[in-house]
């Protein structure tokens, strides 16, 4: 798998542990991934999905779910996430199953799914690659994969700061974009764009501060001393308009009819 290492058992631990202590910040300091939420809800209102069984995989609090039923009211999207306490923040009443997709897709599911669809969540599992070709072989005929992702080659700050400083660089690392792209045949993209969106800030602790308040710290990487910390802040890129830090995410924003 390009651009992914394989995640042990006590990383999956440290990933749910982070996210469940998250669960109850996490509406409040979540901007990004509600931005890109949003902009894949939107893509998924404009197309002709049939009635059914519609599911957000690692659905979070429900951002994407909450939009997904809000722009076509008929529909009760089944939430589905590793962490409790993540969905016990859903609406309520809201359809929910806590589930390790690591596993696959949950085994009680009552039939073929018309929408799977999953935001800022693929990069957590393992395989992404294959976890892509399994959703989409479990869909309905004509069911849609609607999936927004970071993607390797984002934070090319943080990367040449680390370089410069010689710190190791701890983001997560992030499937490549053709890696997801080699399990979907050309016919059935419906949507595909990358979507660029730079973060600005003061310091460079100020940017990576966000990823802690969401649960988004884990790190296969041993964690930095403080003085790589000050080594690395120094280290970081500024603009040269403002002389701020800055870090940027590449998110892959895809749609696939089966």
């Amino acid at each position: 798998m390009v651009g992914i290492k394989l995640m042990t058992e006590s990383w999956q631990t440290e990933i749910l542990k982070n996210f469940n202590i998250a669960s109850f910040n996490y509406d409040s300091e979540a901007t990004l991934q509600k931005h890109i939420a949003k902009l894949l809800a939107i893509e998924c209102a404009k197309q002709k999905i049939v009635s059914g069984q519609w599911v957000d995989l690692g659905a979070g609090t429900g951002f994407l779910a909450d939009l997904l039923e809000e722009f076509t009211p008929n529909e009760s999207v089944l939430r589905v996430d590793a962490s409790e306490n993540m969905l016990a923040q859903n609406s309520k009443g809201s359809s929910k199953k806590v589930w390790d997709l690591n596993y696959g897709l949950p085994p009680d599911l009552t039939q073929s799914p018309n929408l799977i669809a999953s935001s800022f969540a693929l990069h957590w599992l393992n395989n992404p690659q294959a976890k892509v070709k399994e959703w989409l072989s479990y869909l309905a005929p004509k069911g849609w994969l609607a999936i927004s992702v970071p993607i390797l080659g984002s934070f090319p700050e943080w990367y040449q700061a680390a370089s410069l400083a010689k710190v190791p660089c701890t983001a997560i690392n992030f499937p490549s974009h053709d890696s997801l792209l080699k399990v979907v045949e050309a016919s059935q993209f419906h949507y595909y764009r990358i979507e660029k969106i730079t973060q600005k800030a003061s310091k460079a602790t100020s940017l990576l501060k966000p990823l802690i308040q969401v649960g988004a710290q884990a790190t296969q990487q041993k964690s930095l001393t403080i003085g790589q910390w000050r080594k690395l802040e120094n280290s970081w890129p500024s603009s040269r308009k403002k002389n701020e830090k800055q870090l940027t995410w590449l998110i892959q924003i895809l749609l696939a009819q089966k």
